[in-house]
């Protein structure tokens, strides 16, 4: 399995549910961690605020600061290899980086139905809904 590793700006909390202002996208991308993290993978999270020797110790992260600055993050590599910058990765992105697309993406226990079409699309034959 791959190692992931996501490096992001200084934050109060990473969860994003802190102060007046919840920002949505770290919700969800600290959900997403969690459904990884849940199916066994290897993935790690820095923040600036909480976790500077950490950016520090990593070649490729100090080397895209001296050049981006922090206003660059976040930054995700996968084995070492930046393959994103400038925003969180998907859950569908973070599966794949992980090579848990095809083993999570159909939950155990849910049964995925087929969707057919109606003749005239999907409203039916008349166009109305």
């Amino acid at each position: 399995m791959r190692t992931i590793q996501v490096y992001e700006s200084a934050l109060c909390c990473n969860t994003g549910v802190c102060g007046p202002d919840v920002d949505q996208a770290l919700v969800t991308f600290t959900a997403d961690l969690e459904h990884l993290k849940g199916h066994g993978a290897d993935i790690a999270r820095h923040n600036l605020a909480n976790d500077p020797s950490s950016f520090a110790a990593n070649d490729t992260v100090r080397a895209y600061l001296q050049v981006a600055g922090s206003e660059g993050l976040p930054l995700t590599l996968v084995d070492g290899v930046t393959v994103m910058a400038g925003s969180y990765p998907t859950r569908a992105q973070l599966l794949a980086y992980a090579q848990l697309a095809d083993v999570v993406a159909v939950p155990a226990g849910v049964t995925r139905l087929a969707l057919t079409e109606k003749p005239g699309g999907a409203c039916g034959a008349t166009g109305c809904c």
